[in-house]
């Protein structure tokens, strides 16, 4: 279906879910990373987080891009009652997270952004995520084996936590797991 798409097509990104998940809409791809610094504005809500970082990702690799390149970069986050869950910095302050998402809905926004030398679009999508109450031993479990800090919330839904901790999700997996893929599918056809 996307064999009309007359671009290379690069991801930007370490994450190996990512990685996997475009692998799964069958194009070819390389990859390319670089240490961006992820801050933003303290003003920005929840949803414009990821959109605004997604951008800010794209735009260390603007004047690299050659013509017959797209550039897909994309970011999550982790809200719950209006706090931002980023990645933890430590293995203490994902035991943290954990204990907080623990019984509660949170909401999880990624958001993409695809770049050529031409054009650029920004889209985010929300999943709505339900935790059952977790006990400290499942906490521990999870952190020890899993070791998280390279996921927003510190979870990664596709992961042992995943598959006894949610309850209810009202949205897209994939949303969760990284990558809005339907509204990438969507877009990379447009393109």
């Amino acid at each position: 279906m996307l064999n009309k798409l007359n671009k290379k097509v690069i991801l930007a990104s370490k994450s190996p879910r990512r990685q996997e998940l475009l692998k799964g809409l069958c194009i070819d791809f390389e990859i390319r990373t670089k240490d961006i610094d992820e801050s933003y504005p303290n003003h920005l809500q929840e949803a414009e987080i990821p959109s605004f970082i997604s951008e800010k990702k794209a735009a260390a690799f603007a004047d690299d891009l050659e013509a017959d390149e797209l550039l897909i970069t994309s970011d999550t986050v982790v809200c719950l009652n209006g706090k931002v869950l980023e990645k933890p910095k430590s293995l203490d302050e994902g035991k943290q997270m954990l204990r907080e998402l623990s019984g509660q809905t949170h909401t999880v926004y990624s958001a993409v952004c695809l770049l050529d030398t031409k054009k650029k679009i920004v889209f985010c999508d929300q999943t709505e995520v339900t935790f059952k109450p977790l006990d400290e031993e499942e906490i521990e479990f999870y952190i020890n084996q899993f070791q998280p800090l390279d996921k927003a919330g510190a979870y990664g839904v596709q992961e042992w936590i995943g598959y006894i901790a949610i309850q209810k999700m009202t949205g897209s997996y994939y949303t969760v797991m990284g990558m809005p893929m339907h509204l990438l599918y969507d877009e990379l056809k447009k393109w």
